[in-house]
């Protein structure tokens, strides 16, 4: 399977992040784009958006990029800065990119945006198994 392909399979099969509404805008190989809406259900009891909720996003960005290795791959750490809270409708943009790749792990960098704003920065290690797509 070519590798821009794996994230609309891995898309097509995750009720999670297909309930969180997420949409794949570009991909390529080691980069993927990936967008949603923030809902009222996803808010918290201050009125803000869950922080799980642009960390769900940017994770989803995460995998889908490290997979199109052609290679199952899983994360083996993540860590997460929130930078704005976010508010209901808000339109998020979650960009992965990978920025080193030894042999079975990758190093990612996901940047999640509201328009140009940056609001929160997600950085991820991942794990490429032996495992093909097909």
């Amino acid at each position: 399977m070519k590798g821009e392909q794996i994230p609309h399979k891995m898309l097509s099969q995750d009720a999670f992040s297909t309930w969180l509404g997420i949409e794949i805008l570009e991909c390529e190989i080691g980069r993927c784009r990936v967008a949603m809406t923030v809902r009222k259900e996803m808010l918290n009891s201050m009125g803000k958006a869950h922080g799980g909720i642009s960390y769900a996003l940017a994770d989803t960005a995460f995998g889908f990029a490290a997979n199109t290795h052609g290679k199952f791959a899983v994360s083996i750490e993540t860590s997460i800065n929130h930078i704005e809270a976010l508010e209901e409708g808000d339109y998020l943009v979650a960009e992965s990119v990978i920025e080193t790749v030894k042999n079975r792990l990758g190093f990612n960098i996901v940047e999640v945006k509201r328009g140009d704003e940056l609001v929160a920065l997600f950085k991820g290690v991942v794990y490429r198994t032996q495992k093909d797509w097909e």
